[in-house]
């Protein structure tokens, strides 16, 4: 088990083409208390103490050198290469931030990075759908769709004349309507275990943010050329991509590997602010209590984000 100590570290002086952050939020993600646990050594941590965190909303207190597309004071929402978010001060690099408008509240702003762009890239760049309703119509499942990377999927499909199908636990069925899913199971019923759509539609494409679930069920689901976008890729899941690889079936696993992008944090920033994506925040903790939310993240059933405000 992984767990936080609360040192004091000197402020970090940001380098040539890097901006100095005052967190104002920050977010947690999985894979921050996967590589306190070791599932990246020996690349990651690069060095100790090691500050978790990725997603970091705040404003700029100094710039580096080199950076031109900030000034001090201005409101931002950056995604940290290396980690340092859950603390009060973090560096950005210049490239991997973007403006917050005045309508996106520092939480909002946090909660976005890693899980809206995992949701983004896999719809987008893996999936191949478009998200300004232009394309085909298109039947999704969205599994584990109260979670951080599910809520958003769902609410990006939307945008992508999809009609989706989503399965959460029975206390969020409720909120995964309002958030634009045509059809929601109860992963715990027979139908949710089984995926079958209630309007027995066959998928072209599932979002997969659960776990431990079979290719086979996936595959029973399947339009002849569908595809299951896994977001919580593992050992296993790259063993069936390779046996896949050797298959005759035109269905496709697909591992997401999440590449943050500048310009696509910004669409989703500018989403928020249009209101056409509300990101859900399950609970917000103090910095001096950042094991309760690293404790809640590792217990796997969050509704939305969990949050850290300094």
């Amino acid at each position: 088990m992984s767990r936080i100590l609360h040192v004091e570290v000197p402020i970090p002086s940001p380098k040539k083409d890097e901006v100095l952050i005052k967190v104002e939020a920050a977010s947690i993600n999985p894979i921050d208390w996967k590589i306190q646990e070791g599932v990246a050594r020996p690349f990651l941590p690069r060095k100790f103490p090691h500050i978790p965190g990725t997603d970091v909303a705040g404003e700029i207190v100094q710039v580096g050198s080199g950076v031109q597309s900030f000034k001090v004071g201005d409101k931002v929402v950056a995604v940290l290469g290396n980690g340092g978010a859950l603390a009060e001060y973090a560096v950005a690099k210049e490239g991997s931030t973007v403006p917050r408008p005045p309508e996106v509240s520092a939480p909002e702003a946090a909660a976005l990075p890693i899980a809206g762009l995992a949701a983004h890239q896999s719809l987008t760049q893996l999936a191949g759908l478009k998200l300004d309703g232009t394309g085909p119509q298109v039947n999704v499942l969205v599994t584990a769709a109260s979670g951080g990377v599910g809520q958003y999927a769902v609410q990006l499909l939307k945008l992508a004349n999809a009609h989706i199908t989503a399965t959460c636990g029975a206390r969020n069925m409720d909120l995964v309507r309002s958030l634009g899913a045509d059809e929601v199971l109860d992963y715990k019923t027979p139908d949710g275990v089984a995926l079958k759509s209630p309007s027995g539609r066959k998928y072209d494409v599932i979002i997969h943010c659960a776990h431990n679930i079979s290719w086979s069920t996936f595959s029973a689901n399947l339009t002849p050329k569908g595809k299951v976008v896994n977001t919580t890729p593992g050992f296993g899941t790259l063993m069936s991509v390779a046996a896949k690889k050797i298959s005759c079936s035109k269905k496709q696993l697909i591992p997401l590997f999440t590449s943050p992008k500048k310009e696509n944090l910004d669409f989703l920033v500018k989403l928020v602010r249009d209101g056409k994506l509300k990101p859900i925040i399950d609970s917000k903790h103090p910095l001096s209590k950042a094991e309760d939310a690293w404790a809640k993240s590792i217990d796997g059933h969050a509704t939305g984000k969990i949050l850290v405000e300094p």
